[in-house]
């Protein structure tokens, strides 16, 4: 064995360290499109902060790149390891260490996933309500790209749910940020600064995360409408309506349709309904009793017609639930679909007309096509872009970055970065913004190891 081998596997055990053929296929990459896999030259799966500690330390000292995987669901290539690096994989950091019902907060290893996280808070009545799509996601993965999803709208992302980490700094160093505490106000917030910065900054080996009351009685709304900019028109009325919706989406035609293709979905649309109509927004009203969650769902139907649905059907129980697993899913079926890449540009929510009409202009011009579906109620558009020429669609999505931004938006709303959305991110991003995150990157980690492709390429 090499050298970085054997102290590596000192540190792991040897049964924990993989090099070479024995990586599995499966550690090359994550879920982004346009990248190719890449094995790294080691894969290390630690057991704890004081194991994931040393094999930094050991990293910086030799100057081997490192990443860091949860589950592998993320969307832009920031888990995708280098040739060279070493891969920290935190598949067996994956207990949930306490639910604490009075300070309604759980502490979780990072490789917990949302699904293992969500059965060990079922029987206290409460939930983890940061849901990005993806149920086999970890909670390290959802404090890296600070993850957000369906539920923003109501619960908001990763960052205002994690209230406090047990992290890694490059050089060995093990901190503790935040607490079970609703706020605080004492130097700066290095729970926050962690939060989103995609493995660049330290490694989250343990995280205190936010829990909500399950609600047991939930509806929801779909409402066809014939005209995009009526849906657009309709969100932030719906959203200071006082109904408290805690989903807001909107899908557009084409993603609709391809959606009840791949999925099998019966929604009991009529042909002419759904032939006329442009966008849907889908409503998913929540509430302790049967009783009030009628009273909403009848005064959302009410409040869409006015404000021109076609018609306000209302799916409860497998029917619901079918339609938000399906549009959970909308990634792969935008990958079944042949899309050559996607973006999860976020906007003012005012700007989201503008946005999506001149997002589809752009992508008409370069001969493409933009389509998709977003969470209406933040701002956050999911577009598949279908634009074969590589040059041609670099353009395209640079047009498209650029015309976020010049709405007051920015270019990932919670996919993150990675290695995918870097270069949009180099060009257009303010450079005096650039350069400030490049000098908190060097006081955090001054070897310049922790996924070195990723924010600055």
């Amino acid at each position: 064995m090499s050298d970085m081998t054997t102290r590596f596997a000192d540190i792991v055990g040897a049964h924990n360290l993989l090099i070479g053929d024995a990586i599995p296929d499966d550690y090359s990459h994550d879920e982004e499109l346009t990248h190719p896999p890449q094995k790294p030259a080691y894969l290390a799966k630690p057991s704890s902060a004081e194991e994931v500690a040393r094999l930094l330390e050991t990293a910086a000292a030799n100057k081997v790149p490192v990443t860091a995987r949860g589950s592998g669901t993320g969307l832009s290539g920031a888990a995708i390891p280098r040739a060279d690096g070493l891969l920290i994989s935190f598949e067996r950091m994956n207990k949930v260490l306490e639910v604490d019902t009075v300070n309604q907060v759980a502490v979780v290893q990072p490789g917990v996933t949302l699904t293992e996280l969500d059965a060990a808070t079922a029987d206290c009545g409460l939930r983890y309500m940061v849901h990005p799509g993806e149920l086999s996601s970890s909670v390290g993965g959802n404090v890296g790209t600070n993850a957000g999803g369906m539920n923003a709208v109501k619960y908001g992302i990763a960052r205002h749910n994690v209230v406090g980490l047990q992290a890694v700094l490059p050089t060995g160093e093990i901190i503790r940020t935040g607490g079970k505490i609703a706020k605080v106000s004492t130097g700066y917030d290095l729970t926050q600064l962690i939060v989103g910065s995609e493995g660049t900054l330290a490694l989250a080996t343990e995280v205190i995360v936010k829990l909500h009351p399950r609600l047991d009685h939930s509806a929801t709304v779909l409402a066809p409408f014939a005209d995009f900019d009526q849906v657009m028109a309709a969100v932030p009325i719906v959203v200071a309506s006082g109904l408290g919706p805690y989903i807001l989406e909107y899908i557009d035609n084409m993603t609709m349709a391809a959606l009840v293709h791949t999925q099998n979905l019966e929604l009991g649309i009529p042909d002419s309904v759904r032939d006329s109509c442009q966008a849907y927004l889908v409503v998913g009203l929540e509430s302790r009793t049967a009783d009030r969650l009628d009273e909403d769902v009848e005064r959302a139907g009410e409040l869409l017609a006015e404000l021109g649905a076609a018609d306000a059907y209302v799916l409860e129980g497998a029917s619901a639930r079918k339609l938000i697993e399906a549009r959970e899913k909308a990634f792969w079926t935008a990958k079944a679909m042949g899309a050559d890449d996607i973006i999860d540009t976020v906007v003012p929510r005012g700007a989201m007309p503008k946005f999506l009409a001149g997002a589809r202009d752009l992508a008409g011009a370069a001969g493409g096509g933009a389509v998709g579906c977003g969470h209406a109620g933040d701002g956050n558009v999911h577009l598949a872009i279908f634009c074969k020429e590589p040059a041609a669609r670099k353009k395209l999505m640079t047009d498209i970055f650029a015309l976020a931004m010049e709405l007051g938006g920015a270019i990932s709303g919670e996919h993150g970065l990675g290695r995918a959305k870097t270069p949009y991110f180099l060009e257009l991003e303010d450079p005096v913004n650039v350069d400030l995150m490049r000098r908190i990157k060097q006081s955090f980690d001054p070897a310049g190891i922790l996924n070195p492709d990723v924010l600055f390429g």
